[in-house]
Parts: structure tokens; sequence; C-alpha cells
């Protein structure tokens, strides 16, 4: 704004310039602001370019001071936990109705009510006598334990078989005897009876050997000995050498 007075004074004052003696008149008519005409063109120009330079002024870029740049943030990236998977939802079933105060439930024996004041009578029997119960129930005999035969002792095996007769012998007669014998609590042969036989001394040799030499493991029951009858074989061989 102050470069337009300075421009204009500059147009419109005239230079003041020694010349030669000579050259006065000529050097009086060649210098610029001697002639009264050019002045409005002067002025103009002036103000043309002090417009231009307050347009330039105006229109010329503002300063932009930028923001002050602030530093970036740093950390550290944490991971969470993945999330558990939710557990499946327990199996709940509906709770069965309970009878509602309304719901007339059926009574399992049939009853009479309290507020009836009749008594029920039955038909009455005027001899009616108490029922004998009669004699009381006899318990059962518990099952009689079970009979154990008699049993050769094997420690008298040595001593069963019986002197072969000597009559029977000569003659080379084999032969098979049945006995029957009873046998004690003690285990002892005490009576013998026949019960088949191939020759008569086979018998008479075996009841002979069977009182003095026969010895048992008695019949038993529940743990007590007792007598028993028990049928024998007696084979008569002759072997040689």
């Amino acid at each position: 704004m102050t470069l337009i007075p300075l421009i204009s004074a500059m147009m419109t004052t005239p230079e003041a310039t020694a010349a030669p003696a000579g050259r006065a008149a000529t050097s009086a008519r060649a210098v610029y602001g001697s002639d009264r005409r050019r002045h409005p063109v002067a002025a103009f120009l002036a103000v043309a370019l002090s417009a231009a330079l307050v347009a330039g002024a105006a229109l010329s870029p503002m300063i932009v001071v930028p923001p002050p740049k602030s530093a970036p943030i740093t950390g550290t990236l944490i991971e969470l936990p993945k999330p558990s998977p939710p557990e499946p939802a327990e199996d709940v079933r509906p709770t069965p109705k309970a009878a509602a105060a309304s719901e007339t439930v059926a009574p399992r024996v049939a009853t009479v009510p309290l507020d009836n004041d009749r008594v029920v009578v039955g038909p009455v029997d005027p001899d009616a006598r108490p029922v004998d119960p009669g004699p009381p129930a006899i318990p059962a005999d518990p099952p009689a334990p079970k009979l154990v035969l008699a049993e050769l002792d094997p420690r008298f095996a040595g001593t069963f078989q019986p002197d072969y007769p000597t009559r029977e012998q000569r003659r080379g007669v084999e032969g098979v005897v049945k006995v029957r014998v009873l046998i004690g609590t003690d285990g002892r042969v005490k009576a013998v009876e026949l019960v088949s036989s191939d020759s008569p001394g086979f018998f008479e040799e075996t009841r002979r050997r069977a009182l003095s030499k026969w010895r048992f493991k008695p019949a038993m029951r529940g743990g007590v000995p007792e007598e028993s009858w028990k049928v024998m074989t007696v084979r008569f061989q002759i072997r040689n050498g």
C-alpha cells in the first residue's frame, strides 16, 4: 500500500537534470512530465499497478502451519483365551403333574362320610358261637438224612480172598459165589447168607473168611453208624505156577 504514492510521485514530478546550454530548449521538451497531456495515463497506470499489487497480496496463498504430529501409540497384543463351548443342556423332564386341589382322587377303600350319623346294622345271629380253630397244626417232620452205604475197608483188602477149597481145586473146578452179609456198626460181619454158588465148597470157605477176616466201613446216616446188609461176589480161579 505504500508503493502507490511513491509511484505517483515519480510519474508526476519532472526530472531536474542539468543540460548543456545549447540544448536547453530541446531537453526541456523531451523530459517526461513536461507535457501536460500525458498525466491522466500515468495516473491510470499507477492505480492499475496498485490494484494489481493489492489483488496479488489478497490472492496469495495463506501460510498454513501444520499441526504437530503425535508419536504413534505402541502396545503389546494380548491374545484372549477362546471361550469354551457351552455345556449341553441337561435333559430336564417335565415334572409329573400333581393332583390339583380341584381334582378328585378316588380313595382305594370306600369310607363312610363323617357327617353321617347313621349306624349300619347287619344281620344278628343270636346263636353265634366262637369258631373252634381245632388242634394245633403239627409241624412236618424234617427229611430223613441220607443213608451212606457200607464199603469194604481198603486196609483189609489183602485178606478178602477166601482159601480155595481142596476138593474143587483137585477137580479143577472154578466158580463164583454170591453172599449177603450183615455188617455191624463196628464194621465186622455178623451174619452171612447164601445168594448163589457154583459149589457148596465155595460158599463154606467164603462164609468162614467173611466172619473172621472181612472188615467194612459201616453204613452212616446223619453221621451215625448203623447196621446194613450188603451183597458180595467172590470168584474162585485156579492160577498156574
